[in-house]
């Protein structure tokens, strides 16, 4: 089993959104990045375990891990890639010849808000990606020592 840290704005997807869909189970759509969306195609598989981590909002202390989910499906192709009154529209991708990908992502727990500024201050945690200058993808893998640190600090 491996371990992802998956970033989502909470006004487009939230721990609480993920929580109340049905079966508790979201399609992670939305992946525009090449190396995420390979981290769900070659590396990812069921039963992984999830940081579901709130970004981009509007105050700083509101950004961190604000829960545990699992991935619950293989990747497949993200059907919003095709719709052309999506976001994630892309003209170039192809049914037969799909760019993008998604995997299903299914509740685990809510938890404590696990600040970023928390997670900085934890000298174990230094070399996780999150926290390295510059990280800005969406998907990023986590180590088991890191990911059994968090799961400590979030008690």
């Amino acid at each position: 089993m491996k371990h992802w840290l998956m970033k989502s704005e909470p006004s487009e997807c939230s721990i609480d959104d993920l929580a109340r869909a049905q079966d508790q189970t979201l399609p992670w759509v939305g992946v525009r990045n090449y190396q995420a969306r390979n981290f769900m195609r070659d590396d990812m598989a069921p039963g992984d375990g999830v940081l579901f981590y709130h970004s981009s909002c509007p105050k700083p202390e509101q950004i961190g891990i604000a829960g545990l989910a699992r991935v619950a499906s293989l990747a497949y192709p993200d059907a919003t890639q095709f719709d052309p009154s999506s976001p994630y529209f892309d003209a170039k991708s192809k049914p037969e010849a799909a760019r993008w990908l998604n995997v299903d992502v299914r509740f685990e727990r809510k938890t404590r808000l696990l600040s970023l500024a928390e997670l900085r201050m934890q000298p174990d945690l230094a070399g996780m990606r999150l926290l390295q200058a510059g990280s800005r993808l969406s998907i990023t893998p986590v180590s088991a020592e890191e990911w059994a640190l968090i799961i400590e600090l979030l008690g």
